[in-house]
């Protein structure tokens, strides 16, 4: 038998009070008094241009929080983002960022969450100086936080800064779509071609958000993006378009150096 009660404040000792009414504790027995543990708030999460989530999928960011929670101390947020908050399940890890001012042991959390959930997860471990920073200055991060879900809300004013070293190595990066076309796989493809319209369209001072980099893909290219992911694409036009805009990019990113310079 168990029953909850309220201590209460006496003349010389403090009591719990029994309700006379009762099925055991007789009068005489010797009874254990222990407080119960309060009831744990659950924090609901803050959505971000996510309309609509598979609850399997908000099941699994309750747990990789809990884990979190059990096993790092002093963080700030935890903020998913990437495909895994695409409708559907084509995606290969779950990406988060983990905004703390503390050094953290990122991969043994990572193994924790794979170990109990049987899921890749891929933790970006940021202080809140270092995100607030990348905002201003660099296009992929603003595209990752266009469209998230985060344990605490957050608010953020970011100033445009063109970062010109920043925006050359991500166009860099998309140079590898040129050079390897044949052996990428559409997902790959996706992604540099993404990379490159992102920093096309931040040189433009446009405030970069995933819809708005597929909207100006299929502008570009003429070519829905699942086309491109399936990797359904004919080469040589695609691959001439391709070329045109990285060097309409890396001249604008090059006419940003020299007038930086002047």
């Amino acid at each position: 038998m168990e029953i909850i009660s309220k201590v209460s404040r006496g003349s010389k000792m403090d009591q719990v009070y029994l309700p006379r009414n009762r099925f055991g504790f007789d009068i005489g027995s010797y009874v254990v008094v222990k407080p119960i543990k309060p009831r744990k708030v659950v924090e609901k999460p803050y959505f971000y241009n996510v309309k609509n989530i598979e609850p399997i999928k908000i099941g699994i960011m309750k747990e990789i929080i809990q884990i979190i929670d059990e096993n790092c101390d002093g963080y700030e947020n935890i903020i998913f983002t990437g495909s895994f908050l695409d409708k559907g399940f084509c995606f290969n890890d779950i990406d988060l960022i983990l905004i703390s001012e503390n050094k953290l042991n990122i991969k043994s959390i990572e193994n924790v969450v794979e170990s109990k959930l049987g899921v890749n997860v891929h933790i970006i471990l940021l202080d809140s100086k270092t995100l607030m920073r990348g905002l201003s200055t660099d296009p992929l991060y603003q595209m990752m936080l266009s469209k998230c879900i985060s344990k605490k809300r957050f608010i953020y004013k970011i100033k445009h800064k063109l970062n010109y070293k920043i925006l050359d190595l991500h166009l860099l990066k998309s140079k590898t779509l040129i050079d390897n076309f044949d052996i990428l796989n559409g997902n790959e493809k996706y992604y540099l071609t993404r990379n490159l319209i992102g920093i096309f369209l931040y040189l433009k001072k446009k405030k970069i958000n995933k819809k708005l980099v597929d909207t100006e893909i299929k502008s570009v290219f003429h070519v829905d993006v699942n086309k491109i992911k399936q990797n359904i694409l004919d080469k040589n036009i695609f691959l001439k378009r391709y070329r045109k805009l990285y060097k309409k990019t890396f001249d604008g990113i090059m006419k940003f150096v020299k007038n930086d310079t002047k």
